[in-house]
């Protein structure tokens, strides 16, 4: 069977076990396309079928992109990857260390010990989590009342530290610091340069921040489940008019976009002449940037919303500018050195730069890491390694 029929069964008995309402796909190489697949429909109330160009929100898949902006500007000496952030932005020099609660349930803090990096912010090593899988956050924004980071407020930027920066990798908000480093040295917000350094070149003209008119007619529902295990529609958007434009999750997308920026990395930095990154930046994107630091597992702290949380436990993980990268191959096949990430709603991507294939698959459902959603995702990457 041809890989684009697997896919396509793939996805097909998703829909019809309830795994998803509805789902895309596809797999690319170097020189284009391999195969897309659609299937479902667009929102458990609609009719509407799901298809390449439906708009989905991409939730942390927005990380790459963000990494790509921030390392353009490393490559054009506006940014330092190694020097203070608080030289840029100053509000990363005042962020304290969390060490628990005094009596009265009011957070206990103490200084920092180090300077945060552009790098340790790409490599999520700077001392940020997500209330999600952080209990200690989940409790310090509600005796302080700062919002989530969903909602988009400059306020959750001053939530302390969990650690202190290069300690230990902890997945978390550094890469909204680092869209703000973005826009501090360039004058723009993070959409404007995402979309005249990045978009434009890529054509990439259904990725954004602000959803369009347009983007907005084929516009996915997001979902989660009732008791009973089955996908119904939930109100859900991110702030159209946010105080930040939030580069570790806010852009919505589709899959046809989203492979136009896996292809400029399958190919060194480029795509049909327009180079986004040099490939001296390209190669330093690609490779290990923590260190000796690894990827550890995320235990859920708020089940509605994700599962525990790892790809491949018992492969060593390492993190590059800014993707997972697998340092042992992957029980899909991918071999050891491939690049990877997800986004909150179920979508996930990979990239093989030995073999010359990625792929991205995106559903709309939340918790995060649901093995049903999660299982299609592996078995398309694992029919793709079969094929090789």
């Amino acid at each position: 069977m041809a890989l684009g029929d697997t896919v396509q069964e793939i996805l097909d008995q998703g829909v019809t076990d309830g795994d998803v309402v509805g789902a895309v796909a596809k797999v690319i190489g170097a020189d284009g396309d391999i195969c897309s697949a659609a299937a479902g429909t667009r929102g458990a109330d609609s009719d509407v079928a799901m298809s390449s160009d439906t708009v989905c929100w991409i939730a942390s898949m927005t990380k790459a992109v963000t990494g790509a902006a921030a390392m353009q500007l490393v490559e054009q000496g506006k940014l330092s990857l190694d020097g203070p952030a608080a030289d840029v932005l100053p509000l990363v020099g005042e962020l304290d260390v969390l060490t628990g609660f005094d009596d009265d349930g009011n957070p206990v803090t103490r200084p920092r010990n180090g300077d945060i990096t552009l790098r340790h912010l790409l490599t999520h090593t700077a001392g940020m989590g997500y209330d999600i899988w952080s209990p200690e956050l989940g409790q310090y924004e509600e005796a302080t009342g700062t919002p989530g980071v969903i909602e988009c407020q400059k306020a959750t930027l001053r939530i302390p530290l969990l650690f202190d920066p290069g300690e230990r990798w902890f997945y978390g908000t550094g890469i909204d610091y680092a869209g703000q480093m973005v826009e501090a040295v360039s004058g723009m917000t993070l959409g404007e340069y995402m979309a005249a350094n990045i978009f434009e070149p890529l054509a990439m003209s259904d990725t954004a921040f602000k959803i369009t008119d347009d983007m907005r007619a084929r516009q996915s529902a997001m979902h989660t489940r009732d008791e009973n295990g089955s996908l119904f529609e939930m109100p859900f958007e991110i702030l159209q008019e946010p105080e930040f434009e939030m580069g570790g999750g806010g852009l919505y997308s589709t899959v046809d976009d989203y492979c136009r920026f896996l292809t400029m990395m399958l190919n060194g930095g480029s795509l049909n002449g327009n180079q986004i990154v040099s490939p001296d930046t390209h190669a330093q994107m690609v490779t290990n940037a923590m260190g000796d630091l690894r990827v550890t597992m995320l235990p859920t702290a708020a089940p509605p919303f994700s599962f525990d949380a790892e790809f491949f436990p018992g492969v060593e993980k390492s993190w590059g500018l800014t993707f997972q990268i697998n340092e042992e191959p992957a029980p899909t096949g991918r071999p050891a050195g491939g690049l990877m990430w997800a986004g909150l709603a179920n979508s996930y991507f990979w990239i093989d730069l030995q073999n010359q294939v990625a792929g991205c698959y995106i559903s709309q459902q939340v918790p995060f890491a649901d093995p049903r959603s999660y299982g299609l995702y592996e078995a398309i990457e694992t029919a793709a390694y079969d094929s090789l």
